[in-house]
This record gives structure tokens, sequence and C-alpha cells, in this order.
């Protein structure tokens, strides 16, 4: 399976696409996220898009999108680390952009509080950070934050500033800075 960087650059669809295996187990990020979340987000919600286009059921380009989101979503996490701090490059670009890593999360924090209803929200390309309502496929996602609710609802109840504040923990920066790499 090509990977879906490859497939935004020629602007093509595959016939068949797959969610990406997990690259961390669940106790490496317990206690972010659950057993019982990541069961339902990744072995129901996100393989269900990957299965529902292969299978050409319901709306393509929203399974489609489904799947190419997730396929980011789930690569950019890593074990559990309570001072985990962007290096490298987005070290850099954060810095640049924010001032420092404080300053980007308390602004993502502001942003993402804003929205209402099932969204996506990301650090782009260019420093901005933007939402996606629903499914959208983007080409400019460094970092990507799912704002659904079963993304927290069985780990945090309703409190999504806990969720935000919790998922910082796992993100790789090291997937984060070849995604930016790949930009340039």
């Amino acid at each position: 399976m090509r990977d879906f960087i490859t497939l935004l650059e020629d602007k093509s669809k595959p016939q068949d696409i797959e969610i990406i295996p997990l690259n961390f187990t669940i106790n490496e990020v317990k206690p972010v996220m659950s057993e019982d979340t990541l069961n339902l987000h990744y072995d129901k919600l996100a393989k269900g898009y990957a299965e529902r286009y292969n299978k050409n059921e319901g709306d393509k380009e929203f399974n489609y999108a489904g799947a190419f989101l997730h396929n980011l979503w789930f690569p950019q996490f890593r074990e559990v680390r309570n001072n985990n701090i962007p290096n490298g490059p987005m070290k850099g670009f954060i810095d640049k952009h924010y001032g420092n890593y404080d300053n980007f999360r308390n602004k993502f924090e502001i942003e993402a509080m804003k929205l209402q209803g099932s969204n996506w929200i990301y650090l782009a390309y260019d420093g901005s950070i933007k939402t996606i309502k629903n499914h959208q496929v983007r080409s400019d996602i460094l970092v990507l934050i799912d704002w659904w609710e079963h993304a927290f609802i069985l780990d945090y109840g309703s409190d999504k500033k806990k969720y935000l504040k919790e998922i910082w923990k796992i993100i790789n920066w090291n997937v984060v800075n070849t995604r930016w790499g790949k930009s340039l």
C-alpha cells in the first residue's frame, strides 16, 4: 500500500485502502489513551472507514478522508512522556510562530475550545492552527488532533481541555519533524 502522503502528491486514490498498523502498544499510551478508547477508535471506527471505502459503502469521499485523517492521527503517537516537548525542526518552527511551546499549546487550546460538534484541529505547514469540519483530506497537516467525541469521551468524559492537555504527552515529535521535512 502506498502511503497517504504519496497519494496526496499524485492526487490519485487507490482501489483499496487500509489503516496503518499502530507503532505503539496500549501500555505505552496508557493512561492518556485507554484500551477501551483505542479499541473503539482504531479497531472499529478508523478501520471502518477503510472497510466501507473498499466495499464502496456509504459516502466514498467521507470514508476516504476518515481513513486518511486516522492514518495521520495514530502514527503520530509514542509512549507517554510527561515532559514531551518538540525537538529538532519543530522546536524552531513552533518558537518562530508562537514564541515557545507553552504559547503554542495555549493558542491551540483557545482555538480548539471554540469548536462545536465533531471536528479536527491541526497545526499547518504555514504555522497557523486550522480546523476540519467532519472529514476532509488536507495536504498541510503537521500535528493533528481528533476533536470528535469518540476520541476523548471514554477517558475524559466531556473534559476536552484535559484531553488536549494529556494528548500532548504522546505526540511523537520525530514523526512531526518527518512531516515537516516532506513539506520542504
